[in-house]
This record gives C-alpha cells, sequence and structure tokens, in this order.
C-alpha cells in the first residue's frame, strides 16, 4: 500500500431499499475500514440546473390542398390558424396568401356546407378558392333586410354565404353565393368582420340604390355560378370522417382535439342559426366559442360575464344572449 498517497477514489456509497445511494467521495488511503474495499468506477453526475428533456412531440400533421379552379395536389403542415394555413397554401402554388377567398373541405364546388371552419378533419383534403372575375351591382333596398347571410375567411374578406329565396338580393342574378364583398359605395370593406359588413349593410337607407363590389372565386370549366334557394343547413359545417380534427384558433396554438360530441354540435347549429338570425352572419367557429363559454355555467349572468370575457368585442345584445342560454339549456336537457 503506498503510504502518504493523496490518491481520492469514488465509490458507490451503501445500499438503501435495495438502491445504491449517491455516489461518496472516499478518505484517504489507510484512513479507516472504506481503505480495505476495491475502489469503484465514478458514476458521472448531472450538471446542476439541468432542464429536463421536453415531452415527446406530436408527429407533424400533414395535409393534402389543390386549387378548386384546378392544380396539382400539394402538401402543406406546420399552421396554427387560418391566416397561416393560406400561407401555406399559397407558397406551394406560388401565389400571393391574398388570392385566396376561402377554403372547402373535400370539395372543390362552392358548397357552403363544406366551408372550412375552425376544424380541420385530420384526413380532410382543402380546396382553396382564389379571385376570379370583379363585377359591380347596383341594389335598391326595397326591404329592411337584403336577404343576404354573411361570413368571413378569419383573414379580412367577408363573403355571401347564403342568399334567401325571394329577397331583393335573390332577384340579382349576377350575385351569387361565394362572392367576396370587396366595397360597398366605393368604401372599401377589407379586413372588416363579417359582423361589420351585415351591420354596414343594415344600416343602409331603404329606397336608396348602393353599388356592391363583388368578387367571384375563380371557376374550373364544370362549376357552375351557384345560388341558393336557400334554408337548408343541415349538417353545415361538419367535417372529417375520423374521430380528431385539428382546432384552429385565432389566437394561440392549433389544437388536435375529438371531435366534437352529440350535444355540441346539436347546440353550435342552433346557436349558429341565431348569429344568422339576429346579426345577418354565420360563423360555425363564433357559435362553438358561444357553446364552449356556455356549457358549464349555471345562470345566464355567469353565461354573459363568460363570453364578455372571450367575445367582448361582439356587444351582444341581452335578448341575443338570453335566447342562446335558453338554446344551450334545450338541447342540454334534450327538449330538441
Amino acid at each position: 500500500m503506498l503510504q502518504g498517497s493523496r490518491r481520492k477514489n469514488r465509490e458507490l456509497g451503501p445500499m438503501q431499499n435495495g438502491e445504491p445511494m449517491s455516489p461518496q467521495t472516499q478518505g484517504p488511503q489507510g484512513s479507516g475500514e472504506n481503505s480495505k474495499q476495491m475502489p469503484q468506477p465514478a458514476t458521472p453526475s448531472l450538471p446542476p440546473n439541468l432542464p429536463s428533456p421536453p415531452p415527446p412531440s406530436r408527429p407533424r400533421l400533414v395535409f393534402h390542398t389543390q386549387l378548386a379552379h384546378g392544380s396539382p395536389t400539394g402538401r402543406i403542415q406546420g399552421f396554427t390558424n387560418v391566416k397561416e394555413l393560406y400561407t401555406k397554401i399559397a407558397e406551394v402554388f406560388n401565389i400571393s396568401p391574398s388570392e385566396i377567398l376561402f377554403c372547402t373541405l373535400n370539395s372543390h364546388k362552392v358548397d357552403m356546407q363544406k366551408l372550412l371552419g375552425g376544424q380541420i378533419g385530420l384526413e380532410d383534403f382543402i380546396f382553396a378558392h382564389v379571385r376570379g372575375e370583379t363585377k359591380e351591382v347596383e341594389v335598391t333596398k326595397t326591404e329592411d333586410a337584403l336577404g343576404l347571410t354573411i361570413t368571413d375567411n378569419g383573414t379580412g374578406y367577408a363573403f355571401i354565404k347564403r342568399i334567401k329565396e325571394g329577397s331583393t338580393i335573390d332577384h340579382l342574378k349576377s350575385v351569387c353565393v361565394g362572392d367576396h364583398i370587396e366595397a360597398i359605395n366605393d368604401q372599401s370593406i377589407v379586413g372588416c368582420r363579417h359582423y361589420e359588413v351585415a351591420k354596414m349593410l343594415k344600416e343602409l337607407p331603404r329606397g336608396a340604390p348602393f353599388t356592391l363590389r363583388l368578387v367571384e372565386p375563380k371557376k374550373a370549366f364544370d362549376m357552375i355560378a351557384q345560388r341558393t334557394k336557400s334554408a337548408k343547413s343541415c349538417g353545415e359545417g361538419k367535417v372529417g370522417s375520423g374521430r380528431e380534427t385539428l382546432r384552429l384558433r385565432s389566437k394561440g396554438s392549433a389544437s388536435v382535439q375529438e371531435a366534437p360530441n352529440e350535444f355540441e354540435e346539436r347546440a353550435t347549429k342552433k346557436v349558429d342559426d341565431l348569429l344568422e338570425s339576429y346579426m345577418g352572419i354565420r360563423d360555425l367557429e363564433l357559435a362553438a366559442t358561444i357553446v364552449e363559454a356556455g356549457k358549464d355555467k349555471q345562470n345566464p349572468d355567469d353565461f354573459a360575464e363568460a363570453l364578455d370575457s372571450v367575445l367582448g368585442d361582439f356587444a351582444f345584445p341581452d335578448v341575443f344572449l338570453f335566447d342562446v342560454w335558453g338554446a344551450i339549456g334545450d338541447v342540454k336537457n334534450g327538449r330538441v
């Protein structure tokens, strides 16, 4: 045994509950009982404050897409909201994102029942409808309501989702479902939300003519300009054949979640009908957000407070809130 050696060895400490304790530093050779034990290889220790490894990431979701009027098939991924989705589609087809008016799922036609809203089924095929011809139409408002239902694409383009049969607009055959409303009386409304556009149209004076500048979606040879006799929207906005969907959000990240259950689907449909009745708009994502805010509330005051915290900009009238609260309660209790 070497005398006076300053060499130190690291060894595993005594066992505790069948597991070795943390490594201990042995004293100098020849000083006590530990000096008779064989030296053990050092056990590496982790640096202090080392961050824990990130959770395993979900595989990136890849979707297939085409331009609705005809194009090769592209592949897109890595988007979390509608604006980013349009940007990804534009990159694939070498166009500007501002060319895209709206998207439909699993159909290249201007079919508002297939309109892309806040959710995409994981196996859905995305068709992008781009700007076609621009047209101007003079309208005389003979009734308080024009017979239009307005929605928007989430990136600043409002467009016509429905035309009521027998209405003022229904008599103007050049106005079609899917037309983007670009301007009213030469005032651009690009960037306005659907409810703002609906309010502008509602406030136009009765009996006075006004001009709509419209942009229709570009059409393929087999696509005829579509109108609607209106009222049936059974199953409108329901997407995806699988159980999971990608939920797009205007704020925050997209998330994969289970497809809406029967209560959520029926309540969302009822609220969407009320949005059309009160505000002249249809928006399944907005309706789903309203249902989500109200489904667990115990009274209308709590519901109104929750709704104001997430959708305060809409300034919904009280009568609308009470009707929505009643509709959610009717669905929840099986009365409809």
